[in-house]
């Protein structure tokens, strides 16, 4: 579609900057349960985003009609919306960066050229391996998802960029039972390289964590040595990624206001925001507003360096926009702790009396971003003189994050992400109070 018209239309009614932003989605769903096929879906979704500025205030509007014959009430609607702006802050429809980051990798033509009948077939294949490894198996679940995303950003100033990224996961479910004890596993891998999804190892894992857990008990309470699995430290950064966000700082809301250039962490820790990753649907070259995006250290060896910022919080603080301007807010793109060399199993061989953490609930209930505080139901193994002992369930964990971190004495070789694209290395922490029998 042409925009120009919109444009020159918007300009004629008196819009002075105005600017599209159009996402085009097409998914395949696949959920095979107990070997039946549960779910069949493929959809295809077009959103546009116009945003303008009508005497010096910044009018919006959403819609998935996308039709050149409504260019006229779109550009009348964001008039109206204008018009209705109470706040005096400044706005601006960005020029462009000067330059923007070649990234290779995004779109791999592999993954589209892998039809519905073949990724169905493997998530049939992959819920029979889930079901036939162990006897111990009650419910085997198989999903697949698989997305192609393409973004237009387009501007009066001149400025139109251009995304193409896809990216799947298959996704292992299951539920082991034994002797009136029943406990659940997910495991997943997401990549848009059809080459990296092993489902012999998918399954395998998926029922050995889940059967690991079996007869698992509640653990005397107090301090314990503390390995944090990657799968549970990664969905505990998730709960705290906006203290980063100078949206956050700049509201109060944030434990970091005021420590750029202090020590918050071990020096073993740095965490980074990638937007260059392989592989990964959120990397990209650009944010939503049309800033460059760039890889940074938030955390570098344990000192904070700064904050993330859109247009609006750079403004504010006089500074530049870091290109984590998304969906009208400020968001990270491949937001991870940076994984160290020490080996899981070598971490574990020098604990003398601890626990591994594999999982945790209630991340959204049980943590306070502001605070920084956290207490967390969680499962895991009781570890002694370097041996697996136990494995352990119905305890919780409790703390302050930013301590964790600064109680960081070794950081593993395992990074993983989460669905949310945030992700964490195993780390060994010093000290951790748990709260069992």
């Amino acid at each position: 579609m042409n925009f120009q018209r919109l444009f020159d239309l918007a300009k004629e009614k008196g819009i002075e900057d105005i600017q599209i932003y159009l996402k085009d989605a097409q998914s395949l769903d696949i959920d095979v349960f107990k070997g039946d096929l549960d779910k069949h879906q493929m959809s295809s979704t077009q959103e546009l985003t116009i945003t303008g500025i009508y005497q010096g205030k910044m009018g919006k509007l959403k819609t998935e009609d996308i039709s050149e014959t409504h260019f006229e009430t779109w550009v009348d609607d964001i008039i109206k919306s204008a018009s209705l702006i109470e706040s005096q802050d400044e706005v601006f429809i960005f020029a462009g960066s000067e330059k923007y980051e070649e990234i290779d990798g995004l779109l791999n033509e592999d993954l589209e050229k892998l039809d519905v009948k073949t990724a169905m077939e493997n998530a049939f294949a992959l819920e029979k391996k889930i079901s036939e490894r162990d006897k111990r198996i009650d419910i085997s679940t198989a999903m697949y998802r698989q997305e192609r995303t393409r973004v237009l950003l387009e501007n009066s100033k001149g400025l139109k960029l251009e995304k193409d990224a896809n990216g799947a996961a298959f996704i292992a479910y299951a539920v082991a039972r034994e002797d009136g004890d029943s406990r659940t596993h997910y495991e997943f891998v997401m990549s848009n390289d059809p080459k990296d999804f092993d489902l012999d190892q998918i399954a395998k894992t998926a029922v050995e964590k889940s059967t690991a857990q079996l007869g698992a008990k509640p653990i005397k309470s107090g301090p314990y040595e503390i390995l944090l699995e990657n799968d549970a430290s990664a969905s505990l950064l998730a709960a705290y990624v906006s203290m980063f966000s100078a949206e956050s700082v700049q509201k109060g809301m944030s434990k970091l206001i005021n420590k750029v250039g202090d020590t918050i962490a071990s020096d073993l820790i740095t965490i980074v925001d990638n937007p260059f990753r392989k592989g990964s649907p959120r990397s990209g070259s650009f944010d939503d507003e049309g800033v460059a995006t760039r890889h940074k250290e938030m955390i570098s060896n344990g000192k904070l360096t700064g904050y993330l910022h859109n247009l609006k919080t750079a403004k504010k603080a006089d500074t530049e926009s870091t290109g984590n301007g998304f969906s009208g807010s400020v968001a990270p793109t491949n937001f991870y702790i940076e994984p160290g060399k020490t080996r899981r199993e070598d971490a574990i061989k020098g604990m003398k009396k601890g626990m591994i953490i594999t999982d945790l609930a209630g991340t959204h209930s049980g943590t306070n971003p502001i605070s920084a505080d956290f207490s967390l139901q969680a499962n895991g193994f009781y570890v002694e003189d370097g041996k697996i002992v136990k494995p352990v369930a119905l305890i919780t964990v409790a703390g302050n994050y930013l301590e964790l971190l600064q109680n960081v004495t070794e950081v593993c070789d395992d990074l993983k992400f989460g669905f949310s694209f945030i992700g964490s290395p195993s780390l060994k922490i010093k000290s951790l109070v748990v709260s069992g029998e």
